[in-house]
């Protein structure tokens, strides 16, 4: 059970990273139009930054539920 959460929160932990470096590349890529805005209402490359976020954070707390189950399992086995 141990080794299966320890898989589970490696792999929430490598999604995480994931997801931020696609956020980084997303707003690197943000032109001084886009930043000024217009009438329109947000850019598209707002809204992906904006999904990208909400994503990492998702993964991120699972990451961190996994790891302190993991914690209360090992405190457990002593």
């Amino acid at each position: 059970m141990a080794l299966f959460l320890s898989l589970l929160a490696l792999a929430a932990m490598l999604a995480t990273g994931f997801v931020l470096i696609r956020g980084l590349v997303n707003m690197a890529g943000t032109t001084t139009t886009e930043l000024e805005g217009d009438d329109q209402g947000p850019s598209e490359r707002a809204k992906r930054s904006n999904k990208l976020m909400q994503q990492r954070i998702i993964f991120q707390a699972g990451a961190i539920l996994l790891l302190a189950l993991l914690l209360l399992i090992a405190q457990a086995g002593k």
